[in-house]
């Protein structure tokens, strides 16, 4: 295996972390954001609400996107299981 071959096989699982973290970071990211506001607007500092309200975000997300997400993962393993002999050999 060459460098720049390992090297591309990196870059392709790094996407691959980003597309499948991404969306579910910035779900988070925005209600985080979100609750913040509000509880700075209200005084109201209990991290206990920003915990549930990330919680319940990333939950909604992984039920919106999950599949999409998984499907990505699961097409990304295989086409890898099936460059094994090309990297190897």
């Amino acid at each position: 295996m060459t460098p720049e071959l390992a090297l591309t096989e990196l870059r392709r699982g790094l996407e691959v972390a980003l597309w499948v973290g991404g969306p579910l970071l910035v779900a988070v990211l925005v209600v985080g954001v979100a609750v913040g506001i509000v509880q700075a607007a209200t005084q109201l500092n209990e991290p206990t609400i920003a915990f549930v309200a990330k919680a319940a975000a990333l939950t909604a997300a992984l039920f919106a996107a999950g599949s999409f997400l998984l499907a990505y993962l699961v097409d990304y393993t295989v086409a890898l299981f099936q460059r094994i002999p090309h990297l190897i050999g």
